[in-house]
């Protein structure tokens, strides 16, 4: 019986919501706020709601023929192997010879000038 009156409890909870809801909708500030307080209210009953139907599966209340359910035939995926393109070898490249660095004037003028001391 009690999961019964908690199903009540639900649609009447509904009901509401639905009904400010088409007010919120137009503007209705105070009927949003309802909506929000319903909303909160029906989670909680809906969680009572769950609770109920559980503990009364449980307990085999209900008369209903249970069905052996069948093994689904899992079927094997074949992996495909993909076949690699054999790695390209990696040639290394011949680098250029190095080059002289560029001397300024100023390192130039140096030089020559302790080479004349």
């Amino acid at each position: 019986m009690a999961l019964k009156k908690t199903a009540e409890k639900m649609k009447d909870v509904l009901l509401d919501i639905s009904h400010n809801l088409d007010k919120a909708e137009r503007g209705n500030k105070a009927a949003a706020q309802r909506v929000r307080k319903l909303s909160i209210e029906f989670g909680k009953i809906a969680k009572v709601y769950r609770k109920e139907s559980v503990a009364e599966g449980k307990k085999g209340k209900k008369a209903t023929k249970k069905r052996k359910t069948t093994a689904k035939k899992k079927v094997a995926k074949k992996k495909v192997a993909k076949k690699k393109a054999p790695a390209k070898r990696k040639v290394a490249k011949k680098k250029a010879p190095a080059r002289k660095k560029a001397v300024s004037k100023k390192t130039a003028r140096r030089k020559t000038k302790k080479a004349r001391r």
